[in-house]
């Protein structure tokens, strides 16, 4: 299992969703190699934020290494 800190990197406002910079979600995947915006197309990703913050990243097209930061924590 690996932990993935995944952050937005810039402030944007996209098709009425408002990401602010900073916001952060962590991901658990079930392998290290398992990239969290990749995986899945990225669901485990949209999971946490809508679970965190209530927004549909995947409407403001921000599922992607441009908009967010991922690192590996464990």
């Amino acid at each position: 299992m690996a932990l993935f800190k995944v952050t937005v990197k810039n402030p944007m406002f996209r098709n009425g969703v408002r990401l602010i910079k900073g916001m952060s979600v962590d991901v658990v995947m079930d392998h290290a190699a398992h990239y969290p915006l990749n995986h899945e197309r990225g669901e485990r990703v949209v999971d946490a934020f809508k679970r965190m913050y209530d927004v549909d990243i995947r409407k403001a097209n921000a599922v992607n290494s441009a908009h967010l930061d991922v690192v590996k924590v464990g």
